[in-house]
């Protein structure tokens, strides 16, 4: 049944907006703070009936950050391209001082002293952080109904599954409690939220992104990215957290391109591999395939190249991903 309290519209549609708004003083960080907090607070009293994003609020430390960039324009000082932009971050994600449990009763009470490489860059570029949403524990699964603090669900039909593991996140974005929000992706833990719920998931490439300060799953899998409202708030908040980490050997030395900028290019002439055995797969719904060949339609409409390919091993993909991934957190977690 679709929910009878569906999320209201934010009041900022992007990011770029409410930095203007916020740099024109037509708003401020602040208020904008205590909108989401107040928005999540009437969730949170729905009970039984709520979406269940959150796991922990960082109310004190995101008030003193829109306290900061509300100083900046008062003074009339450039803004970050963040500037006070609500971010929430899921919960394997390392916040100096708020809780990090990971979707389970085993951190319960867990402060790490140190902020994860994403989360202090996202700051560094003067975004808010809310708090910390919920996901399946450890990150393992793809409903987010296996949180040991009860399940998270989609905020236009409170009887689905908003996906997962990150569908904290993509719920806390697609109910207006958030603007944006980081998640993380092993096996398809950004997108497959993002497409439940709307809303736009990016896995940027391996290593494109910091893993330092997450609770890894499989290392060689995992990835950090953004979940936003827009494509274009995707490329501002993987710019803000994108590039090379000291503190991660996997991080790549590539600089870092202005992706916003990117965003206007044309597509014309790019090449774009169609794999036969996914499109004939038995298991593809036929309203998904009808979907993808739509945009395919589109993508051959503004020029790109299509090229139909194969990949001869795509049915054993699931198989390997299951001995890896399971093999790596079974090291990992062990720490």
């Amino acid at each position: 049944m679709a929910n009878p309290n569906p999320p209201p519209a934010p009041a900022w549609e992007s990011i770029g907006a409410l930095r203007a708004a916020i740099a024109e003083r037509r708003t401020t960080a602040t208020a904008v703070a205590e909108a989401c907090f107040a928005a999540i607070a009437r969730d949170a009293a729905a009970g039984a009936r709520s979406v269940h994003a959150f796991l922990a609020l960082s109310r004190e430390r995101a008030l003193a950050q829109a306290a900061r960039v509300d100083a900046l324009a008062e003074r009339g000082d450039p803004l970050p391209p963040l500037a006070g932009a609500p971010v929430a971050v899921k919960d394997v994600l390392s916040t100096r001082g708020v809780a990090t449990t990971c979707g389970s009763k085993i951190l319960a009470g867990y402060l790490p002293p140190y902020d994860a490489t994403a989360v202090e860059r996202l700051e560094a570029a003067g975004a808010v952080i809310l708090g910390k949403t919920n996901c399946d524990e450890f990150a393992m699964g793809s409903s987010t109904e296996n949180s040991a603090y009860g399940p998270t669900r989609n905020p236009h039909d409170l009887e689905r599954v908003p996906g997962g593991s990150s569908g904290g996140s993509a719920a806390a974005v697609a109910a207006g409690q958030a603007l944006a929000a980081l998640g993380t992706d092993t096996g398809g833990s950004i997108r497959q939220p993002a497409a439940f719920c709307g809303v736009v998931g990016l896995l940027p490439t391996y290593g494109r992104v910091s893993r330092y300060g997450l609770a890894a799953f499989a290392s060689s899998l995992d990835h950090v990215g953004p979940l936003t409202r827009t494509p274009h708030d995707a490329a501002l908040l993987l710019g803000a957290i994108a590039g090379y980490d000291p503190l991660d050997a996997t991080s790549a030395t590539e600089p870092v391109p202005d992706y916003a900028a990117g965003l206007g290019r044309p597509v014309r002439g790019l090449r774009i591999g169609l794999p036969r055995e996914a499109f004939a797969h038995p298991g593809l719904a036929p309203a998904v395939r009808e979907r993808v060949q739509a945009g395919v339609a589109a993508l051959g409409a503004a020029g790109c190249d299509l090229r139909e390919i194969s990949l001869p091993l795509n049915d054993a993909a699931i198989a390997v991903y299951y001995v890896l991934a399971t093999a790596e957190a079974s090291s990992n977690l062990a720490r």
